[in-house]
């Protein structure tokens, strides 16, 4: 986030964006204004703060024990929470293992449970992905636990070395209905902030030779599919006459992903507009970054830093699409030419050529000014029954969309960045996770960006009963 404010403060213009005003409804075209906040969650009396003090909670999940299973991505653990008491209790602790930056997206992530947990067959596994550090370098790996009394032991690495930063790390982990191991991973935040001048991946594709020798560095911007050994699944894609562990690529952060059925979604945080809702079919390409949301042309231009005239590190980073810098290689959405598949919705947050992305009245500070962009900043999506669930981090709010994207409405609001959710057995309670405190910001009751959040680093809970 400092180094976003950074950037930001190159920019100056006045505007409302239609993140801050606006109604919400239709969103499948992309013409329609962006959500707005609904009724402050903690004006319902209903809420109840389950825990409190975890270090910025990422995936949780109700688990098969009765206990609400939770990573804490900055506090490098996996924690077991009661529902009714809210006791804590530690599974597993990777403290000087994982590695996890100041403020930054990585650490201990995404994990899901063996289908058979819990059902006295032996297999009692969690796969867990974390970042670690190979030397200088950082990486992520995909790894394997058994459960016994509580806790995780015996580490089992499935796949290492996979691509790792403090941006854009994806990090969704889910078992497929096909027994598979699907596993979103984000394109590092190459071409953006601090890592502007290293070449976006998300469109680049392994030759035979990278695969042969594990050389997962153009893993970036993918959805992963992998057999529970690590290996590469003999009906995986073939893509540019490659079998790889890419099941589908052309991807900038999809922070949720989630299983209806046989039907796989993703919701995908854009880059200055056009968020996605994403249905992801075997080998498809979703354009990015070439292409953000639709192939429309509208607002989102891809400025390819890496490939400046003189070099990219003389001149400084702007994110604004309206003023790429003259020595900046651009290109329309519409000069890509290979085939994609286009996002279900984009929520709203498509904006038309020109939008200003500066400061308003309502984020009239440059460095603060991207809270007012139209994007609501996906934090997962979940798929309980016929409801698909995404939390939003910069409006702090559980929205509830229709799996053809046609249509949305807000659930839950408060004063937090919602990082996840999962539902109790009975489906009547949702809980909902919240990340800590510090350079991350949501909207407050007025609208204006603040970093002052009402239940940081906590599990709250809400009745469910739609």
């Amino acid at each position: 986030m400092r180094r976003l404010a950074s950037a930001l403060a190159l920019m100056s213009a006045v505007a409302l964006v239609s993140s801050c005003s606006g109604s919400g409804g239709s969103a499948s075209d992309g013409s329609s204004p962006s959500v707005t906040p609904a009724p402050a969650v903690h004006e319902s009396t209903q809420t109840k703060v389950v825990a409190s003090g975890l270090a910025d909670p990422f995936e949780i999940t109700y688990g098969p024990d009765g206990k609400l299973w939770v990573t804490e991505k900055s506090g490098l653990k996996l924690v077991r929470v009661d529902p009714k008491t809210g006791m804590k209790s530690t599974a597993l602790d990777l403290s000087g293992k994982a590695f996890h930056t100041k403020d930054g997206q990585d650490g201990v992530l995404g994990f899901t449970l063996h289908p058979d947990f819990g059902k006295g067959k032996g297999s009692d596994y969690v796969y867990l992905a974390y970042n670690y550090k190979i030397g200088d370098k950082e990486a992520l790996k995909i790894v394997r636990y058994t459960a016994k009394n509580g806790k995780l032991s015996d580490e089992r690495d499935i796949l290492t070395g996979l691509p790792g930063n403090d941006q854009h790390q994806g990090a969704r982990l889910r078992f497929g209905p096909d027994g598979k191991l699907y596993y979103t991973i984000g394109d590092q935040g190459h071409n953006y902030l601090a890592d502007y001048c290293k070449p976006n991946e998300a469109q680049s594709l392994p030759t035979s030779a990278q695969v042969s020798r594990k050389d997962w560095s153009l893993y970036q911007g993918k959805v992963l599919r992998i057999n529970l050994d690590g290996s590469v699944p003999s009906d995986n894609p073939k893509l540019n006459g490659v079998r790889s562990h890419i099941y589908a690529y052309g991807m900038r952060n999809p922070d949720g992903m989630d299983f209806s059925g046989n039907e796989l979604y993703t919701a995908e945080n854009g880059p200055i507009s056009d968020d996605e809702f994403n249905h992801i079919e075997k080998g498809a390409n979703y354009g990015w970054p070439d292409v953000a949301g639709y192939k429309d042309n509208k607002a989102y231009v891809y400025s390819n830093w890496s490939q400046a005239k003189g070099g990219c590190e003389k001149i400084p980073f702007n994110p604004d699409p309206n003023s790429p810098p003259p020595q900046v290689p651009t290109s329309q959405e519409t000069d890509f030419k290979k085939d994609m598949t286009a996002p279900l919705s984009t929520y709203g947050t498509t904006v038309d050529t020109g939008h200003n992305f500066g400061v308003t009245k309502v984020c009239p500070d440059p460095s603060s000014a991207y809270m007012c962009w139209p994007t609501m900043a996906p934090g997962s999506l979940k798929v309980f029954g016929d409801d698909v669930l995404i939390t939003s981090l910069k409006n702090g709010t559980v929205y509830k969309l229709s799996k053809d994207g046609k249509s949305y409405e807000q659930l839950y609001r408060s004063v937090n960045r919602y990082r996840d959710v999962t539902l109790s057995p009975d489906h009547k309670t949702l809980y909902i996770t919240t990340d800590s405190i510090g350079a991350h910001l949501v909207h407050g009751e007025d609208g204006t960006p603040t970093a002052h959040l009402a239940d940081p680093g906590a599990i709250l809970a809400v009745p469910y009963n739609r």
